[in-house]
């Protein structure tokens, strides 16, 4: 069913922003959802061309409505309704050098070193 306008929370479990409308109302209330840069309220209407900034676990998302529907459906009928604006979140490269010797835990061989040196038994 398409219309004009929707609720918020209906709108979040159509696009499979969130599971269920009960989560989709919790989120609101927490001011975790926010339309067009202010506070979404569960019962608030959107309408195609808003934007949704949603915070889904520890990740955020920006979503510009496209289409508008109240019914949870398939994942690819739920893409259809928005626009992913999301930043993308630059990743650390990896280290270019290895680990310097002494950080962090001591290999097997330092081990043995040092049972060495106080006269364990267990020496190879």
């Amino acid at each position: 069913m398409i219309t004009e306008k929707v609720r918020l929370d209906r709108w979040l479990v159509a696009s499979r922003c969130y599971k269920t409308r009960p989560i989709a109302q919790r989120c609101c209330e927490d001011g975790m959802v926010k339309v067009n840069g202010e506070k979404g309220d569960a019962g608030k209407m959107v309408k195609a061309g808003d934007t949704i900034e949603a915070t889904r676990g520890e990740k955020l998302v920006l979503w510009r409505i496209v289409a508008l529907d109240v019914k949870r459906g398939d994942a690819t009928h739920a893409q259809t309704l928005y626009v992913d604006q999301t930043p993308e979140v630059p990743t650390a490269p990896p280290p270019d050098a290895p680990r310097e010797r002494g950080a962090g835990r001591p290999t097997k061989r330092d081990g043995r070193l040092v049972r060495a040196l106080k006269g364990d038994a267990l020496v190879p």
